[in-house]
């Protein structure tokens, strides 16, 4: 009968060799001074350079709200890189195109986004939970029910404008849908 030996590998960690230790993770820090966390999101560091910044989600979301991908292109560079930046994805854009995506699978432009944001909605509100959100709270604010509330009327301004936002986007999906059948 054999007998089996103990593992070097049992009972307080300071009986286990040093050189058994498992190796440290290298984990890449955010480039944004300052930051210690996770740094995973590439960003270009100049237009037609290879060299990237990897900074954290948080990070790479503000840097790229000022990035502008096609600066110093003339109009055809910019064409043509679009084009070749799109061939990744363009069977999600037919997919987009023909109305089989949902509202919050990227389908809403930036200005949708911001104006669910203002109605205080999720990204895959439909447009009967936006004009029910829309007169809830222009309801609380409207100019006639608050004169003279200078906040109240600004309030009003941004949820009307938002709801217009919403409703042309409403009116070319459906008239886009109708257009197709």
């Amino acid at each position: 009968m054999a007998r089996h030996g103990r593992s070097a590998d049992w009972g307080f960690p300071r009986w286990r060799g040093y050189e058994g230790a498992r190796e440290a993770a290298a984990v890449r820090l955010c480039d944004r001074v300052g930051c210690d966390a996770k740094g995973d999101c590439p960003a270009p560091k100049s237009p037609n350079n290879p060299d990237r910044w990897y900074f954290c989600p948080q990070h790479a979301a503000e840097y790229n709200a000022g990035w502008n991908y096609f600066e110093g292109l003339d109009k055809e560079e910019a064409e043509e890189r679009e084009k070749a930046e799109r061939g990744d994805t363009s069977g999600y854009r037919t997919s987009a195109y023909d109305a089989w995506s949902g509202p919050g699978d990227g389908s809403r432009s930036r200005d949708e986004m911001r104006a669910l944001e203002a109605l205080g909605l999720e990204p895959d509100a439909d447009f009967e939970a936006v004009r029910k959100a829309w007169r809830t709270r222009a309801k609380e604010v409207h100019p006639d029910l608050r004169p003279g509330d200078k906040d109240a009327a600004a309030e009003f301004l941004k949820l009307q404008t938002a709801y217009e936002v919403l409703r042309a986007a409403e009116e070319r999906r459906e008239w886009k849908g109708s257009d197709e059948g």
